[in-house]
């Protein structure tokens, strides 16, 4: 495991790639439709020399701006610039095979779709009230020697009703399918039982976090805390205690991290919580907290009151690690030597590091 964020896990990274790639697909199939239209038999366009040069500008655009970022991460600015360049190459086009009358004017339709995919409700509204400007733009013409009648504004809203239409219909899908990525990220990031992250969510955030302290020169810590009781639990009252014991433990520790720290069930009963900022000793006092509000918590199970302690073990960054693999196993080798000197107690991996005596796999 490297100390940077893979993209491939960022859902938003996937999701704008996607449409990238979508966009990328529709300005060819824009200019291969302006392209079918000149060479289709019958067809006359007023100048079809400028209509083709046009063609090939756009082209080169397309081509350059895709190849010089290639390689840079996809924002939303980027999809609006070739949204904005779709919009000049139609209407240019239009402006030369009849305007209003062109057979090409539905070609908008690509940018709005496009649009409300891409950037939401509120800027394909803006788009499609710039369309509808460029229209009655182009039209002044023609609307200015007939003057400007219900007549003319009922052929405006004939022809833009269908663009409303599916502006908003392709913006509500873009915003289900948001909301639908929000909820799968939601769940595929979150521990069922205790509602805090799984170890996949803390992992992205550990990798984000050293890669912070690596630029600022910072210090962090990780505790890998374990219930020392789960199994008489278990035993004595069935699954059903020993999930409420793993719930009290998760939110006494919550109780004591800070809201910069992040915290996520590591497995079974082990829990791993990250510390950004903090020296061994800040680790250190906060684990001690963490330690003696769990011997103090307690819950009523059956009429009794269930109480039990946790064993840490702790690891800082950098000290002598390298990598968030290494760090998390210092922190499990520092828990386990705390389980085997008694349990209920905090134990620094840079002590075992001190004394050099490695320490024991015993069975929790």
């Amino acid at each position: 495991m490297g100390l940077g964020v893979n993209d491939d896990f960022n859902i938003e990274a996937v999701e704008l790639k996607g449409f990238s790639r979508s966009i990328a697909e529709l300005e060819w199939l824009l200019l291969i439709l302006v392209i079918l239209y000149l060479v289709a038999p019958g067809v006359h366009p007023g100048d079809s020399w400028t209509i083709l040069q046009s063609c090939v500008y756009f082209a080169v655009f397309v081509l350059l701006f895709r190849y010089l970022n290639f390689y840079r991460r996809e924002t939303r600015w980027k999809m609006a610039i070739e949204i904005w360049v779709m919009i000049g190459f139609i209407t240019w086009v239009l402006f030369h095979t009849g305007g209003i009358d062109s057979p090409l004017l539905n070609l908008y339709l690509l940018v709005i779709i496009t649009s409300g995919l891409t950037l939401g409700k509120i800027a394909t509204m803006m788009i499609l009230a710039l369309i509808t400007s460029i229209y009655i733009y182009m039209g002044y013409p023609q609307y200015a020697g007939a003057g400007f009648s219900l007549e003319s504004f009922g052929r405006i809203m004939t022809t833009f009703s269908p663009y409303l239409l599916i502006a908003y219909l392709t913006t509500m899908l873009a915003a289900d399918l948001h909301f639908a990525k929000q909820m799968f990220k939601s769940l595929s990031e979150t521990d069922e039982l205790t509602s805090i992250d799984n170890f996949r969510a803390f992992n992205n955030t550990l990798e984000l976090e050293v890669k912070k302290a690596t630029r600022y020169k910072q210090n962090l810590s990780i505790l890998m805390i374990d219930a020392d009781g789960l199994k008489a639990v278990n035993d004595q009252f069935g699954h059903e205690g020993g999930n409420r014991l793993i719930q009290a433990i998760a939110n006494t520790i919550l109780g004591c991290l800070r809201e910069s720290d992040s915290l996520a069930r590591y497995g079974g009963d082990e829990f791993i919580a990250l510390l950004p900022a903090s020296s061994e000793d800040a680790a250190l006092e906060a684990a001690d907290r963490i330690r003696m509000a769990v011997e103090n918590t307690s819950f009523d199970m059956q009429g009794q009151a269930v109480k039990t302690t946790v064993s840490i073990g702790i690891a800082g960054f950098p000290g002598n690690t390298q990598n968030t693999d290494e760090l998390i196993r210092h922190a499990d080798e520092a828990l386990y030597r705390s389980k085997r000197d008694g349990r209920n107690r905090v134990t620094l991996w840079s002590s075992l590091e001190a004394d050099k005596t490695p320490p024991a796999d015993d069975s929790k």
